[in-house]
């Protein structure tokens, strides 16, 4: 029989309260039985090895190998001086960060010659103002419809269960909105119909305009207010990913949709309301991701820095513990590359009411009753 948490159900996890939590395996095959100070200066891991920062011809040639290894083409010598001083910025950043041996380490990815500002404006998305005064829309019901969940199991991995696609990248566009959204609905999809399906952020790009704004950034419950009102959402096969905006297709005959019956908030500035809602499905989460160490971030359990506002959104997917430290694992939307796999772990059970990176802040999950599954394009 599995352990659960107590029915009083404390705000985190407690570490080490049994050797389940001491067996806990790692997210997305990161291989974290290690000390983390091994992680910090692998090369394989980070990128670099030690004598590539020694000296600037060899950081030159790192920035070789790494503008090869990631197809990098720069159109003007000059371009190409201004993004090796971006790069060598950026690696100082990162060894630096590392030498620290803390609970994470970053590592070379595919940002590694954006500058940070650069770096905000085109990859984060999550744009709160849209709510107006408020910070957030509202779910059409105030319910939260786990608030009496107890008996919470000690890890959850939506991963392992089937309900979670894989990795997607936005790509140079402020549409992590969309891609929080399609995976909430992709898990509770599968949960409901038994089947998994990756779904469409370009029609929400193209369609959901009335508050959302593509590339531009929008909101998860705005977009699930979209497919609620419009009677589901095409599949990715169906209405693939551009990694723009394009114009609105309408239903094609014959094309599946997902339906969904509706959408609920999680209380806010809540971590015991979070893992309720994450234990029962995956969740959308928006959360303060414009820093260099998000930016660079490569593995281990995330405590900071932080941006200084909500800006970006992810998918929660599975809580664990590992090492003494107790996580929330984030699906993101830069593709493999970056993280661990394309995931994010993120340190819980701080104590503070909004959580590291203002993770409790605003998180939703769509509904979806059994009689909702598939339908058909008109």
């Amino acid at each position: 029989m599995s352990k659960s948490i107590p029915a009083r159900l404390k705000p985190h996890l407690p570490p080490h309260k049994s050797s389940a939590t001491r067996v806990i395996s790692v997210f997305a095959a990161c291989c974290c039985s290690s000390s983390s100070a091994t992680y910090h200066h692998d090369p394989a891991v980070v990128g670099y090895s030690q004598e590539d920062v020694a000296l600037p011809s060899r950081i030159l040639e790192l920035f070789s190998s790494w503008s090869v290894k990631h197809s990098k083409v720069y159109v003007t010598p000059k371009e190409k001086v201004r993004r090796y001083e971006v790069f060598r910025q950026n690696l100082k950043h990162i060894v630096e960060t590392n030498r620290r041996n803390g609970s994470y380490w970053l590592g070379l990815n595919q940002f590694a010659d954006v500058a940070h500002e650069e770096f905000k404006a085109g990859y984060l998305g999550l744009s709160t103002g849209l709510a107006g005064a408020g910070g957030r829309p509202r779910a059409p019901t105030t319910a939260f419809r786990y608030e009496a969940a107890v008996d919470l199991p000690w890890e959850v991995d939506w991963r392992k269960k089937g309900a979670v696609t894989p990795v997607k990248n936005q790509g140079r566009c402020g549409s992590c909105w969309a891609f929080s959204t399609v995976a909430a609905v992709e898990g509770i999809n599968q949960m409901v119909t038994g089947r998994l399906e990756s779904l469409s952020e370009q029609e929400l790009m193209d369609c959901d305009s009335t508050l959302d704004h593509g590339c531009g950034g929008g909101l998860m419950d705005f977009a699930y207010a979209y497919i609620v009102g419009n009677q589901g959402i095409h599949t990715d096969a169906d209405y693939p990913y551009l990694m723009e905006e394009g114009d609105c297709k309408e239903k094609q005959p014959h094309s599946k949709v997902v339906t969904i019956s509706g959408y609920e908030d999680v209380p806010e500035n809540s971590e015991v309301s979070l893992l309720k809602a994450l234990a029962h499905q995956p969740v959308s989460v928006g959360i303060a991701a414009g820093s260099r160490d998000f930016q660079f971030y490569k593995g281990g359990v995330f405590e900071g820095t932080c941006g200084t506002q909500l800006d970006h959104a992810l998918t929660a997917v599975g809580y664990g513990s590992s090492n003494g430290h107790d996580y929330i694992v984030m699906k993101n939307s830069w593709g493999g590359g970056w993280g661990e796999q394309g995931y994010f772990r993120i340190k819980r059970g701080t104590g503070r009411p909004e959580g590291v990176c203002d993770i409790y802040r605003i998180a939703s999950y769509p509904t979806k009753n059994n009689g909702t599954g598939w339908g058909w394009g008109a």
